[in-house]
């Protein structure tokens, strides 16, 4: 069975796997270099026009296995010398124009970037064009054509460009991290930063070291991850791996659903505070919904500092499918109790780092939430969670939520809201389609991890979200 869906991730993973081995084996900065050699030997180039370039790129690509550049604080970054085989995008007339006597494109464009051959045939200036895309509309041939790259079709928010050397470019302050670009790159050009050295190094301290434990904290959407192996080997692998104990950040899904619809009949509006990406969303581009937004932690971090405040010495590390993850552990309100945080992709690479066959190892048991918690994985999950909590407490309210389903429908959601035309009084933003199922850092994608998500739920042996928080007191 293939462990993931396309082969950029495949190529991503190997080179993951080759830093960690290095890294556990104490060789990684003397072996560095001959990773790219280690991916491609010989002469003979696999994916690019020659070796030399393809060695090169995965030298980038090490890079940023080992963490990436310390002077970009976003968590994605893009492999310029990759990013060179997409066409110019932007609008284009194809082969269709009929060189036509109504010149319709042309009497619609302000900018008087359209010209025509001596066969009528219409042309485009590219410096005089801005991509409004009128001549398009009124073709009546359809003859024009908006080439957008992967990258910029992915990216919802239009925090991607094209430079002047033709390659992606990154508006860090409208990123929100969600890595959505990174999985539709069809060359892998675009990618994100890899903390996998910082776990590894944490593991190896925890090492005969009883005042040093390391917990991995695991996201529900695991449940549709690792489909090869059944998921108590997973947890057993990880504990193979050397990490102390393995908790559902479920349970701090728990734990929000509990506080955030006490929180939500107290205010009486509330926009969720689970995805990170979102939570950026709304500080980039609707800063005055800001105060709405829950105060409450992520159920990562929830969980996370519960973890810190009652254990001495321990460490924590967030395992799940979420690029902005990664961006949340670094803010001051998180990065006190989130010391590491891993994709799914990235543990595949650990495990097989060790040469660990995990569909060989015994089942381990992963039981601390409730159903409503581990739904937290899909879209219309937390809305769900929520209308639970306001039931367990007895808290009258009238809950109208509106789930957001990708960070398009959260923007429609978010914009009515902002011109005071919504009809809910809570927003569950997701920032993936699906939700935390359709996250960058998945193994895998489709509408199947949902089904998988919620028989995971039915599994629990908690039936009840107050049952679930209970285990803490």
């Amino acid at each position: 069975m293939r462990k993931f869906d396309t082969k950029v991730q495949h190529l991503k993973y190997k080179v993951l796997r080759e830093v960690a081995r290095q890294a556990w084996n104490d060789a990684l900065l003397e072996n560095v270099m001959e990773i790219p050699k280690m991916i491609v030997p010989g002469k003979i180039p696999t994916m690019r026009c020659c070796v030399y370039k393809e060695r090169a790129i995965l030298g980038e690509r090490v890079q940023l296995a080992m963490g990436g550049d310390p002077e970009n604080p976003n968590i994605i970054e893009v492999i310029d010398i990759a990013c060179d085989e997409c066409p110019a995008a932007g609008y284009e007339v194809t082969d269709s124009c009929r060189g036509c006597l109504a010149h319709r494109c042309e009497d619609v464009c302000k900018r008087g970037a359209i010209s025509f051959d001596h066969n009528h045939v219409a042309h485009i200036d590219k410096t005089k064009c801005v991509e409004c895309g009128q001549c398009a509309k009124v073709c009546p041939f359809a003859a024009i054509v908006n080439h957008k790259r992967p990258c910029q079709m992915a990216c919802k928010v239009k925090a991607i460009s094209i430079n002047e050397d033709n390659a992606a470019a990154i508006d860090n302050e409208k990123c929100i991290q969600c890595g959505a670009c990174v999985y539709q790159c069809p060359f892998g050009a675009i990618s994100d930063k890899s903390y996998i050295l910082n776990v590894i190094d944490l593991i190896k301290k925890s090492e005969n070291n009883e005042n040093y434990k390391v917990y991995a904290i695991v996201a529900p959407s695991i449940s549709s991850q690792f489909t090869y192996a059944k998921l108590g080997q997973v947890i057993t692998g990880l504990k193979e791996l050397g990490f102390f104990t393995v908790i559902e950040a479920a349970l701090g899904a728990d734990m929000v659903a509990q506080a955030e619809s006490k929180e939500l009949a107290e205010k009486g509006f509330l926009t969720s505070s689970c995805c990170p990406a979102f939570v950026q969303y709304i500080k980039s581009a609707f800063p005055d919904l800001l105060p709405y937004v829950s105060h409450n932690l992520s159920p990562m971090a929830a969980l996370a500092k519960y973890i810190k405040d009652t254990t001495k010495g321990a460490k924590v590390v967030f395992i799940g499918p979420c690029t902005a993850k990664k961006a949340e552990a670094q803010l001051d309100s998180v990065k006190p109790y989130v010391d590491a945080v891993l994709t799914f992709e990235e543990l595949q690479a650990l495990f097989d780092s060790k040469d660990m066959d995990i569909k060989t190892l015994e089942e381990g048991v992963l039981d601390n939430a409730s159903y409503y918690g581990r739904i937290f994985a899909r879209s219309g999950g937390l809305s769900d969670a929520v209308a639970q909590g306001l039931k367990e407490q007895k808290i009258e309210f009238d809950l109208k939520a509106i789930p957001c389903d990708g960070i398009e429908a959260c923007r429609m959601a978010l914009l009515k809201k902002s011109k005071n035309v919504l009809d809910a009084n809570f927003i569950e933003g997701m920032a993936c389609i699906g939700g935390c199922i359709g996250g960058a850092g998945c193994l895998t994608h489709g509408e199947k991890n949902r089904a998988q998500v919620d028989e995971y739920g039915r599994e629990a042996f908690e039936k009840t979200i107050g049952d679930a928080v209970a285990i803490l007191k």
